[in-house]
């Protein structure tokens, strides 16, 4: 793909994401010299409608990425659901690899890998989103060179997202979603300045296997999601945790993992509890049948006790605050029309 300016867009959102990426395409014009990819934190199950949206509310087609795809300017490439999608040279990948802050496609895995292929020639892109998913991809435009811009917070439904990525990347402008889009076309036409290129932590983001050891220290905590221990790196002020496995976090991102797997261990715990006294009642049931008083006296002192217990486990499942997923996928059907 013959290129002169920064001719490869990537472009993350998570809540509110659909408002913001529907203005944004809507203020992309038909002839922009550039490829646009977008991922929207989506559920895994489900068929999105997103491509078909963005593809009505503006001048450029959008469609869900394939493995392996071929990459044309003037087109929009949407991460399908439960896949992540990567940049490798003139191609796509899409993949199932390990989840990122709980999300899968994520945003983070999108920048980082444009960021190892294309430097300079990238725009990353932070819209209206949930928690701080982006921000470290953000950070490795940035660091190869590329173009960074955030949405103004007060512009976003949901302010997080672009309030992460001000504070850690100092991003080169934050605007309106129309003025974004007027900025992505601009940059888009201009030969991109080469700027310093800090070190990046690239991971081979399609690896069955990782022989070498993990980046950063080991830390005290599990990872969430598979239980093996958890790696801490510190970029450039911007705490990230990595497993083996490759599932990686934020230090927002970490805890509210951590969050939902206490409530699911909460409700494991409270389900043993609650089939304990109810065996443990048809057990005094089937004793006193049988005349044995004494023996069904004891079950049920068993039965009331785990009880109790269900009901103090189940207390301390309603003190757990868990973060709700940050997803934009609820809003397709609104938006569809």
């Amino acid at each position: 793909m013959e290129h002169s300016g920064r001719d490869i867009v990537v472009v993350g959102a998570s809540a509110g994401g659909v408002e913001a990426l529907t203005r944004l395409v809507a203020n992309l014009r038909g002839d922009l010299p550039a490829v646009v990819f977008v991922v929207l934190h989506v559920p895994p199950s489900g068929t999105s409608v997103l491509p078909s949206i963005l593809s009505r509310r503006g001048a450029l087609p959008a469609h869900h990425a394939t493995d392996e795809q071929p990459f044309e300017v003037g087109n929009i490439y949407v991460a399908p659901p439960d896949h992540h999608m990567l940049l490798d040279d003139q191609r796509i990948r899409v993949v199932r690899g390990p989840h990122e802050n709980g999300h899968r496609p994520a945003v983070d895995p999108l920048f980082r890998s444009a960021a190892e292929r294309f430097g300079p020639r990238v725009t990353g892109v932070i819209l209206s989103g949930a928690l701080d998913d982006g921000t470290a991809g953000l950070l490795a435009v940035k660091n190869r060179g590329g173009a960074t811009l955030v949405q103004n917070p007060d512009d976003a439904l949901y302010p997080s997202m672009p309030e992460s990525a001000i504070r850690h990347v100092d991003p080169d402008a934050i605007e309106t979603v129309p003025r974004l889009a007027e900025r992505i076309a601009l940059l888009a036409s201009m030969t991109p300045m080469l700027r310093r290129e800090a070190p990046v932590t690239i991971n081979n983001e399609v690896a069955d296997f990782e022989p070498d050891p993990q980046p950063g220290v080991r830390s005290a905590f599990a990872c969430p999601d598979c239980g093996g221990a958890l790696w801490e790196t510190d970029e450039e002020g911007l705490l990230r945790f990595r497993c083996r496995i490759g599932h990686q976090f934020t230090v927002n991102g970490l805890g509210a993992q951590q969050a939902r797997a206490l409530e699911a261990v909460l409700w494991s715990a409270h389900r043993a509890l609650a089939e304990r006294a109810a065996m443990s009642r048809r057990m005094a049931k089937w004793m006193e049948q049988s005349g044995r008083t004494h023996s069904a006296a004891r079950y049920i002192r068993q039965a009331d006790e785990a009880e109790r217990q269900a009901t103090v486990i189940r207390s301390m499942v309603e003190e757990v605050e868990v973060p709700q997923p940050a997803v934009g996928e609820p809003e397709l059907r609104v938006h569809e029309g």
